[in-house]
């Protein structure tokens, strides 16, 4: 089995949101949503390629699912 290179997803993620030239800006529901999380003990915070994710899911260039996949894809590699 071909081994692909460390943080590749990062790779790709990057490469869709220069195609598609989106970028990720925070609206006022995600600025809401972190209060909430933070005030609940669940302080999350979304990295650049995760932000970029959401952008691109936001614009029509992701399903909702392929956003899930590619996430999960990129944390799993994140964590080698």
């Amino acid at each position: 089995m071909l081994s692909r290179p460390r943080r590749a997803t990062a790779a790709l993620i990057d490469e869709m949101a220069r195609q598609h030239q989106v970028r990720y800006l925070g609206t006022a529901s995600d600025e809401l949503a972190h209060h909430i999380t933070r005030l609940a003990g669940d302080d999350i915070v979304f990295d650049d390629i995760e932000q970029t994710l959401l952008a691109l899911q936001r614009a029509g260039h992701l399903s909702r699912r392929d956003l899930v996949q590619l996430q999960a894809r990129y944390l799993s590699e994140s964590k080698k």
